[in-house]
């Protein structure tokens, strides 16, 4: 286990230590929640994180007799919105819907003070989404994979591919996949997938790397056109896209995943209500059927907050060692 591992792993123990030995602290929060509750999002409303929260916030209102309010605070790859949580009170009532971009490949390429393995107690995977390569059919006429990386050959760094932000998903996946296919494109970042896909649509960028769910509606309504999903497998709302292996790009693993954090140092009493609250929200078949639709999948990954934590840790190792290899470094 490395210094951060243990760091993150440290960070839960003293958690649960300090909730523990303070039972004044445990009586209190045993009321929670006694007021609304801010699920906060660091992108702009529309992304599949902006989407994914606002699913959940109905359903955990009703579950915990509180309004869950969701707040877009975009920025930074998401990491504006993980510093003002990461700062808050740990007292369950500020919380932070978040991906695999702010929690383990932002903070790699991103100036930022956000530390994700210390500043946060993890709470519960919610589930994951593949990137889906999309190009606007009215620009370009690639039906194939190999037509886009033909055209990129041909036109060196003259192709432009939009992004969430620096170190997300959408941005590792275009590098990687440049990486691999050995064509030079140019990345143009934003603040969060709504204003990717806006650009997008006007012909300002020429494709995205987008996740399933920011992307299905224009899809479905012929606005984009799929070529290929980041997954190992086709995607079920996607049936017909083949898979960027099936396409003849190997070697690329990137999927964005979802998760609620909280600051540091939670008291064990509200983790666990906050963590069985979520359980229950996730089980709910109207719940499950809505992040289906959304191409979100919710089977495997971690089930409490000590296997979400583990978790974190290999994917925290597994970014590193990307972003390295792609040689991207903080701006």
């Amino acid at each position: 286990m490395n210094k951060h591992a243990r760091a993150w792993a440290g960070a839960l123990a003293l958690t649960a230590g300090l909730a523990a030995a303070s039972p004044a602290l445990a009586q209190d929060a045993s009321k929670w929640p006694e007021r609304p509750v801010r699920l906060i999002v660091g992108f702009v409303p529309g992304g599949g994180t902006d989407v994914s929260a606002r699913i959940l916030s109905a359903r955990l209102s009703a579950l915990l007799g509180q309004q869950v309010v969701v707040e877009n605070k975009p920025g930074a790859s998401g990491l504006i919105a993980a510093d003002y949580v990461a700062k808050a009170d740990s007292d369950g009532y500020t919380l932070l819907l978040a991906n695999m971009q702010s929690t383990v490949a932002a903070p790699y390429v991103v100036q930022s003070n956000v530390d994700p393995i210390k500043d946060f107690t993890a709470v519960r995977y919610i589930g994951s989404v593949p990137n889906v390569l999309v190009v606007n059919p009215t620009k370009h006429a690639y039906t194939t994979v190999q037509n886009l990386v033909d055209d990129a050959r041909a036109r060196p760094k003259q192709l432009l591919y939009a992004s969430s932000g620096m170190g997300s998903p959408q941005h590792l996946s275009a590098a990687r996949f440049s990486q691999i296919a050995g064509v030079s494109m140019e990345h143009v970042p934003y603040k969060g997938s709504g204003q990717a896909m806006t650009d997008l649509l006007g012909g300002s960028v020429d494709m995205n790397f987008d996740t399933l769910p920011g992307a299905i509606n224009q899809i479905q309504a012929g606005k984009l056109r799929p070529l290929a999903v980041t997954s190992p497998e086709r995607s079920k709302r996607l049936p017909n896209v083949p898979t960027l292996a099936e396409s003849g790009i190997k070697g690329l693993d990137i999927v964005q995943w979802y998760a609620v954090l909280a600051p540091a140092k939670l008291p064990k009493p509200i983790l666990d209500k906050l963590d069985q609250a979520l359980g229950q929200t996730l089980a709910d078949p109207e719940i499950q059927a809505k992040l289906a639709d959304q191409g979100m999948d919710l089977g495997g990954g971690p089930k409490n907050p000590a296997a979400f934590a583990t978790y974190v840790q290999d994917e925290w190792s597994k970014y590193g060692k990307l972003t390295a290899s792609l040689g991207l470094t903080k701006q």
